[in-house]
């Protein structure tokens, strides 16, 4: 089978569409600080409105829990949305009660209207099917049709992505096709040379992906928080750097099967070492073996590759015609710790071939410093379904749509 598409549908002048969105943007003081997954909706709906929909946007925002939290409302994205469309976007104070249902009877065709976050209602997130179901029928009652175009949540089992699209006619939209469409080239036939940077945190969300990929890749380039369970490994200190000792065996084997496959895993050989977690905090470039040789001691802390690994991966990404990173490889919130990551995104943006950045953090790390989205092949709005279809995981919310 296939994904289903918004032409399936047929004509939909006049319809109510419902169309589940991602519009989870990070929000300071009610003000929307990285609107890039408001503007990826946007193709979708504007075809929605030129074909004459009446457009419902559902999505949801933060975890507020299953009760309405003020400062989870989707009222800034709402009035971003119409900023983007250029024209009068509408908003309902709640998602299925009355004002939503008022709101949605007065729609015209064309126009669009943002319903409250999803999540105020509990049975959106909930673990129980029939709770699930009950409100996915709550959302059903506004729609002729359903469009899923939430990539960032086809990994989860929820009412507005897995239930509701079974309720009614559904399709994916063109964000989802278009995230597809870049996941399928990183996996069937990729052009090489082929690289994978990982970064963040901690190893154990990783393994998955690095277990599907070692077969498939050329290069493993490991940094972040990850990278001091992987020296750890092969028999370095690490200081107080963040470290999964429960990982150590499983990462072992990892390397152990790259050497066989003849796939590089490339570690860092430098990082810096800082005396605490702050930005104002002494630091120093020490040699990756030598994390307890630097001033502060076993209590020392590996905030970020050091530039001689940042040269090294760039090059590697430059030498590379398929690219996939995810994860940054510090601390890039605080400046003196952000380098390594800005030096690999700057590589990114220099690869001949395809180079594609895997959402979550490493999508907010290259607008914090600067990147222009359209800079890089592809921006993915959603880091754990990139990484859950990399698994090789079969995801719910693509399922539901036709994707085998």
């Amino acid at each position: 089978m296939t994904l289903r598409t918004i032409d399936s549908l047929g004509p939909l002048a006049g319809k109510r569409v419902v169309v589940r969105c991602d519009l989870n943007v990070p929000l300071r003081d009610g003000v929307i600080t990285d609107d890039g997954r408001v503007r990826a909706s946007v193709p979708t709906l504007t075809t929605l409105v030129a074909q004459g929909a009446r457009v419902i946007v559902v999505s949801h925002l933060g975890r507020p829990d299953g009760a309405p939290d003020a400062k989870y409302s989707l009222a800034p994205v709402a009035a971003r949305l119409g900023e983007l469309l250029d024209r009068s976007v509408g908003f309902a104070a709640d998602t299925v009660g009355s004002d939503a249902a008022a709101k949605v009877a007065a729609l015209g065709d064309g126009e669009v209207l943002v319903l409250e976050n999803l999540r105020f209602n509990a049975g959106e997130t909930s673990k129980n099917e029939a709770e699930r179901t009950a409100f996915a029928g709550e959302l059903a009652e506004f729609a002729d049709a359903v469009v899923s175009d939430g990539f960032g949540v086809v990994h989860r089992k929820q009412a507005s992505v897995y239930e509701l699209e079974q309720l009614r006619p559904s399709a994916a939209g063109l964000l989802i096709a278009a995230e597809l469409d870049v996941l399928d080239r990183l996996t069937e036939n990729p052009e090489r040379p082929y690289a994978v940077v990982l970064g963040g945190s901690k190893v154990s969300d990783k393994l998955g992906v690095i277990a599907h990929l070692l077969p498939r890749v050329d290069a493993l380039l490991i940094g972040g928080g990850m990278l001091f369970t992987f020296l750890a490994a092969t028999g370095h200190k690490v200081g107080s750097s963040l470290l999964e000792s429960d990982q150590i065996e499983t990462v072992q084997g990892y390397l152990t099967e790259a050497a066989e496959r003849g796939v590089d895993i490339v570690l860092p050989t430098d990082v810096v070492v800082a005396a605490s977690f702050s930005a104002d905090a002494d630091h120093v470039v020490a040699a990756a073996d030598s994390i307890e040789a630097t001033p502060f001691g076993a209590s020392g802390l590996g905030l970020d590759i050091g530039p001689e690994t940042a040269t090294a991966f760039a090059d590697r990404i430059r030498g590379s015609k398929t690219v996939f990173w995810n994860g940054p490889m510090g601390v890039f919130e605080l400046a003196p710790f952000a380098a390594g990551t800005r030096v690999v995104a700057e590589a990114l943006t220099e690869v001949d071939g395809l180079s594609v950045v895997g959402g979550g953090d490493s999508a907010a790390a290259v607008r914090q410093l600067g990147f222009e989205d359209d800079q890089f092949g592809h921006i993915s709005t959603g880091g754990g379904a990139s990484l859950e279809f990399l698994e090789g995981k079969k995801l719910p919310g693509l399922e539901v749509l036709g994707w085998q």
